[in-house]
């Protein structure tokens, strides 16, 4: 019996003090824009063949409107070449896009990509990086605006 009174007065005493502790509310984060850049490119840009072959190989940035440099988790590469497709029946040539793509987890391309798109990169085609992921000096990962580059004479 002593020990029963002894126990209920433990769990009183212990509820009561965890129902008088204040929570203090998690406070909201708000991501901040960040922006992805390779060169002195960002968003979406018009280039030539020869600035396109210089970009391929350098590697991507990506920054907040205060120029706080992020580290890169991931991106998705995507490479739309321009073609021509012949309708069998008509002879009609029409052009139509082939597209070469793949997620990377470093910056810059791979040696075998970026040489194989050096040789590729013709006026009409378009490169893109997109679903790009960064993280914050903590660890946070936040989504980067997307970078798309045309490509013309």
């Amino acid at each position: 019996m002593k020990y029963l009174k002894f126990f209920l007065l433990a769990a009183v005493i212990s509820i009561s003090i965890q129902a008088s502790a204040q929570v203090k509310p998690v406070a909201k984060f708000k991501p901040p824009k960040l922006y992805t850049q390779i060169g002195i490119y960002r968003n979406t840009v018009t280039i030539t063949v020869t600035e396109a072959e210089q970009l391929i190989a350098q590697p991507l940035k990506i920054f907040d409107a205060k120029k706080t440099a992020y580290s890169l988790s991931s991106y998705m590469f995507v490479y739309r070449q321009i073609g021509v497709t012949e309708d069998e029946k008509t002879g009609k040539i029409s052009p139509t896009y082939t597209i070469k793509a793949d997620i990377f987890k470093q910056t810059p391309l791979p040696q075998n990509w970026s040489a194989n798109l050096k040789e590729l990169i013709k006026p009409g085609d378009e490169i893109e990086f997109v679903e790009v992921i960064a993280k914050d000096a903590k660890g946070i990962v936040m989504y980067s605006g997307n970078l798309k580059i045309v490509v013309v004479k």
